[in-house]
């Protein structure tokens, strides 16, 4: 018999009637917040905000997602955006794009993020290579990396706390 977890919230389906909400459906409905609450004048007032808001984000993901916190100078949200996404273990960025967004948003600092669906947050040589690289080109155009997030399951792990940045 499958098991089934009651979380005390409900749904309406197409007949009106309430039932349980599935997990996924919890899910689906906290990142719909989420993205409501994050209007242009929304800031990520700390380190603790900024990694909850990316696990609620690309926690569930089952395949490699990278994805940018574009900010205003003041660090005030102008957008979240999930830029390039690939395989279990692995996505090609390419800088390029992320630099034409940040002009195309009129940035001024970003926040990168991305997951790691095999539960490991410690990044690679990769992770820490893609993170200078687009370090030094954001830097041409004056757009500062101020982190990179590494999610993964349950564990979220800042470059910027780490040292890394």
């Amino acid at each position: 018999m499958a098991q089934h977890h009651s979380f005390g919230l409900f749904t309406v389906d197409t007949y009106g009637a309430f039932i349980p909400a599935s997990a996924g459906a919890i899910i689906a409905t906290a990142r719909l917040c989420l993205d409501t609450m994050l209007t242009r004048t929304a800031t990520l007032a700390s380190p603790a905000d900024v990694k909850n808001y990316l696990a609620v984000k690309l926690g569930p993901y089952e395949r490699e997602v990278f994805a940018v916190l574009f900010l205003d100078p003041q660090h005030r949200v102008i957008e979240y955006q999930e830029m390039f996404s690939g395989t279990l273990t692995q996505t090609s960025v390419y800088p390029r794009e992320v630099v034409k967004m940040a002009l195309q948003l009129n940035a001024g600092a970003v926040i990168l993020a991305h997951n790691h669906p095999s539960g490991v947050a410690e990044p690679s040589r990769a992770d820490e290579h893609l993170t200078a690289t687009l370090k030094t080109a954001l830097a041409m155009i004056d757009v500062r990396v101020l982190d990179h997030v590494v999610v993964a399951g349950g564990r979220v792990l800042s470059f910027t706390e780490r040292g890394l940045l």
